[in-house]
């Protein structure tokens, strides 16, 4: 019930046009059904010489033009009386494609709006949690099948009950023993819609499921292709692209077996009916018990009766993937927003930090931080080291409340974290990830991207303290470069760069780099802490690195393991005693000197 209800809000706006497109259907159904009673009436009370037997209205106006005489010397009136008809027809099914498409793209429309902005607004955990390639296919195909659910069937729901009720009473007018073998089939066609309906509800599921799981792998792939080309592994990609596009085909291959099948056989038992009430009206007709006017509109309108009863089955098969693609969306806009509180505080951040007792889990019983405790001072730099999982990302990410720590107490300035409203802390907390992200813009763009009024000269600034200027203006098209699609165009030290200036280009009393110095030399990386301190000297400033020379010259050095801090102190303080800093640093002073003695030696 809750997707029917997102679905009735998302309709705001756009219910006058389907009530339009409804009453649209029903003066198109009443010229259609107009045809076949004046082929009766042409057969039975023109040609032959039975009387007429019309609405009064209408038996006034042949008789106001000269009676029956007229009509049969004139006979291109009663075609002209059908064209007008199908013109008729023709304009109410115009009207009725025309409001009901622009009412199904409207809505559509509005559930992209809502969904991309729901997506906007969830939490980060949950970005980090989710696929990507599930996503888009919510966002695209999904939403395309409630469109065309919306502009063809549901108004097909309305052309369907009035085109029965009319029928069936205008047949039981004309002849009911006819009409009660016109309808025999009737109750065994909609029972038939609806078991159609239960399966290929869960069909149309496993089928849209594949396939979000197959535009997953092929997300992954296209975005990580330099990586499949650089380890040759192509063939591996293929086949797990096979694995699910089988998947995909089977899943799909079963779906289209459902319709097949429901399709001959409702196929079959209409031709039965019609054969039926060809037969039985053919030998009434030779009896004299019906006209053969009588006979002709209901061998016609039996199809039009059977039509909308056997497309049933088509409707609720597409009403069946409906609710599945709308679930689907539903559990989307389902998703808690990230929890903001326009009431919390906004106090001003200069930069002291005081980490106690800080515990964080992502999973229960499996804490990630332990008892952390240090404080920080305004403008200092930290620098964080650590073996893979210590928790050191996710340290840094507890400052910006990307995640809320469940124990102990993080303040700023004095200030509980969780009482800082969460727009405002990272608007003073600026982190530069481990994997940079370059959209498809020019490179000022990308840096401008954290600052839209930002002009050229602090673009330049920027750009210049992360090191990156210089390299830039050597592009044919300097800062107007495309760095395309994640920045592919780009050296992974010089996309890290291009991040750094997106960042500082703010002036973030807290500064945060989450191992982003990683992909540039030692020199370029000394440079930009070099730059960063000279430019503002009161900018607190968080390094995770596993360089001991990008940690040495830090005020405080924390030295994480298991998520608990295992030592701080000064560069000279941790290599003075026996610890996982001091294991590193001999281990990596020794590489060094190995690679001096190499080098002498070639």
């Amino acid at each position: 019930m809750d997707g029917f209800r997102m679905l009735i809000k998302w309709m705001k706006g756009n219910r006058l046009l389907y009530i339009g497109a409804i009453m649209s259907v029903g003066f198109a159904t009443a010229f259609t059904l107009a045809g076949p009673l004046v082929l009766r009436f042409s057969i039975d009370s023109v040609i032959g010489n039975q009387p007429m037997e019309l609405p009064i209205w209408i038996e006034n106006i042949i008789n106001s033009i000269g009676g029956r005489s007229i009509l049969v010397q004139n006979l291109w009136l009663l075609s002209i009386s059908l064209l007008i008809l199908t013109m008729g027809r023709g304009i109410f099914i115009y009207f009725r494609g025309k409001w009901s498409a622009v009412a199904s793209e409207s809505i559509a429309k509005n559930i992209r709006e809502e969904v991309y902005d729901h997506l906007q607004h969830l939490s980060y955990e949950y970005h980090v949690k989710a696929e990507t390639g599930d996503l888009i296919q919510r966002c695209t195909s999904d939403i395309d099948t409630i469109r065309r659910f919306l502009a063809v069937q549901f108004v097909e729901i309305g052309q369907a009950i009035f085109m029965v009720a009319i029928v069936m009473s205008i047949m039981f007018s004309l002849n009911v023993k006819l009409t009660m073998i016109a309808m025999s089939v009737v109750p065994i066609i909609f029972v038939a819609a609806i078991v159609f309906f239960i399966k290929i509800r869960d069909a149309f599921k496993n089928s849209d499921e594949a396939e979000g799981r197959l535009s997953n792998v092929l997300q992954e792939n296209l975005t990580g292709i330099r990586v499949v080309r650089a380890f040759a592994r192509q063939q591996y990609e293929i086949d797990k692209f096979d694995d699910k596009n089988i998947e995909f085909r089977s899943l799909t291959y079963k779906l289209i077996k459902l319709l097949a099948g429901y399709w001959a056989l409702s196929d079959l038992v209409c031709l039965l009916q019609i054969g039926a009430v060809l037969i039985f009206g053919a030998h009434w007709a030779a009896k004299g018990e019906i006209s053969l006017g009588t006979l002709v509109v209901f061998t016609t309108y039996e199809g039009m009766l059977l039509w909308p009863v056997r497309q049933m089955g088509r409707i609720l098969a597409d009403f069946g993937k409906m609710i599945v693609s709308l679930n689907r969306i539903r559990e989307i806009i389902n998703e808690p927003l990230e929890i903001t509180d326009e009431k919390l505080l906004k106090p001003e951040i200069k930069g002291d930090i005081d980490f106690q007792n800080v515990y964080f889990e992502y999973e229960k019983d499996r804490p990630i931080l332990k008892e952390l405790t240090f404080k920080v001072k305004k403008g200092q730099t930290v620098a964080i080291l650590g073996p893979t999982g210590a928790g050191k990302s996710t340290l840094v990410h507890l400052l910006g409340r990307l995640y809320d720590y469940q124990g102990g107490s993080i303040k700023i300035d004095g200030v509980e974290l969780k009482e800082i409203d969460k727009k405002w802390i990272r608007k003073n907390v600026g982190i530069i990830l481990q994997e940079p992200f370059l959209y498809s813009k020019n490179i000022k763009e990308n840096i401008k991207i954290a600052k839209k009024d930002a002009i050229d000269s602090q673009v330049y600034e920027a750009a210049q303290i992360a090191s990156i200027h210089d390299v830039i203006l050597d592009f044919e098209k300097g800062y107007e470069t495309l760095v395309g699609e994640r920045g592919v165009t780009l050296s992974g030290g010089q996309k890290q760069r291009v991040a750094i200036a997106r960042t500082i280009i703010n002036d973030y009393p807290i500064l945060v780099f989450d191992d982003s110095l990683s992909a540039v030399d030692t020199e370029t990386d000394a440079n930009i802490r070099r730059a960063l301190k000279s430019r503002k000297e009161d900018t607190t400033t968080f390094i995770i690195s596993h360089r001991i020379s990008t940690l040495a010259e830090a005020d405080i050095i924390l030295v994480l393991d298991g998520g608990q801090l295992v030592q701080s102190g000064t560069h000279q303080e941790l290599i003075s005693q026996q610890g996982l800093y001091r294991r590193i640093w001999d281990i990596q002073n020794s590489l060094e000197q190995e690679l001096m003695v190499e080098s002498k030696t070639v």
